[in-house]
């Protein structure tokens, strides 16, 4: 190769790769400001009349366990926006949420989404042990194991080990106050919930009975340590 062809190839290089750090420059502030106007809705709302996130759902996005709020740290970003889209549309129901999202662009939708997937989710959260569960553990054991003679899968092989949540599609269970598992079930029952991936909760909460749903909240409601209450104790002080 000549030293001109050399030369060339060299200066495209450097071309190259001076257009790929603007570009990873600019993705960089675009995210940062995104996150700066996700954290202003999330801790003081907006002008429009959004409250503080925060008011319901926690000052670290914690959840409130005693009210059924839940927990939004550490929750995948496009779930999030997914789920405030779906109640800005009417797709999901909630005489709380509705209002604010839909007062949200989706621009700050999303920002509010980042800001809290950004969070680290509550300290004690257990992948669970599954080794010595008994049959009459029904809460562990449906999330665990299903009932397959009835069809019903493990809560586990969609959201993950102790209910942590796989990528965008599967939330996490652990550490979500029963209350709103159970409201969500219920929900999913009554059609008041999008069917989600696959079209799969509907048909799971058709072999769930009342009693069954609410084994399951309390089990992964409880599939967080100690150090998750005292913190989540000392964010309401």
């Amino acid at each position: 190769m000549s030293d001109v062809a050399t030369n060339v190839s060299s200066r495209c290089v450097l071309a190259m790769g001076v257009v790929v750090a603007v570009v990873l420059g600019l993705a960089s502030t675009a995210r940062a400001d995104d996150m700066m106007v996700g954290k202003t809705i999330a801790t003081q709302g907006t002008a429009k009349g959004v409250a503080a996130c925060i008011s319901c759902h926690g000052a670290q996005g914690e959840g409130n366990a005693a009210a059924g709020f839940p927990r939004l740290a550490g929750v995948n970003a496009a779930y999030l926006s997914e789920q405030l889209s779906a109640f800005a549309n009417g797709e999901r129901k909630s005489t709380i949420m509705q209002p604010f999202a839909k007062l949200l662009s989706s621009n700050g939708r999303s920002a509010v989404a980042l800001y809290f997937s950004s969070l680290p989710p509550p300290a004690g959260i257990k992948a669970g042990d599954n080794t010595a569960i008994n049959p009459s553990d029904t809460g562990a054991w449906i999330a665990t194991r299903g009932r397959w003679d009835q069809g019903l899968p493990a809560c586990a092989q969609c959201h993950g080990p102790g209910g942590i949540g796989v990528g965008s599609a599967f939330p996490p269970l652990a550490g979500q106050p029963a209350a709103y598992i159970e409201s969500q079930l219920h929900g999913w029952k009554k059609g008041a919930r999008p069917p989600g991936p696959m079209a799969l909760m509907p048909v799971v909460v058709s072999k769930l009975s009342d009693t069954d749903i609410l084994a399951v909240a309390a089990y992964y409601a409880g599939n967080v340590g100690s150090s998750n209450n005292a913190a989540a104790a000392g964010s309401k002080q």
